[in-house]
């Protein structure tokens, strides 16, 4: 019995101790986004036509690693994010034989993010 009562006074002050003005720190919100940045990149065709189907891919020039996609029905892919960051990237489109110079894209990274510079590619598939 008196083992209970003990602890019938410890939990009474634990919550007495809640009831105080005294100041409280809350819990942080994480500001960063969890969403990755990414790159949005257009093929057009020798005549400025949208492709759809072509081929994205860009590559870390420090790491070498890589990721590509497909354009959709305008011509655009935004497969291209952060996770190649913060090195620069090559960035090239291919649609069958067509190929269109490669270009560089940089990374510009804070704390929580990092987004490419330029923000837009539109590449051009070789005639």
């Amino acid at each position: 019995m008196i083992r209970v009562r003990g602890l019938s006074w410890l939990i009474g002050l634990s919550l007495l101790a809640g009831c105080d003005d005294a100041p409280r720190m809350e819990r942080g919100v994480d500001d960063c986004e969890a969403t990755l940045m990414a790159l949005r990149v257009a093929v057009v065709s020798a005549d400025g036509a949208r492709v759809r189907g072509a081929t994205v891919t860009a590559t870390n020039l420090t790491s070498n690693a890589s990721v590509s996609g497909v354009t959709d029905g305008d011509g655009v892919t935004t497969a291209v994010n952060e996770r190649l960051a913060p090195s620069p990237v090559r960035v090239v489109a291919t649609a069958g034989s067509k190929v269109s110079p490669a270009s560089r894209v940089e990374w510009v990274c804070d704390t929580c993010n990092c987004v490419p510079e330029p923000a837009e590619l539109t590449l051009e598939l070789s005639p």
